[in-house]
């Protein structure tokens, strides 16, 4: 299966509950932060969600 690399590269603060719960349910906890996931589409759809919030790279 595809590997993807999220980042975050801005802040959840002022952001509406479901993009800071989306950003939580990634594993992403604060700017800077990095983790990778399998390409699935409910991961997809969760990076989908918070696009300008995260920068997302293959692995």
């Amino acid at each position: 299966m595809q590997k993807v690399k999220v980042k975050q590269v801005k802040s959840s603060i002022k952001r509406l509950k479901k993009q800071k719960l989306t950003l939580e349910a990634l594993g992403l906890r604060g700017i800077g932060k990095e983790v990778v996931h399998d390409a699935t589409p409910n991961i997809l759809g969760m990076i989908k969600k918070v696009a300008h919030l995260v920068s997302v790279s293959e692995a």
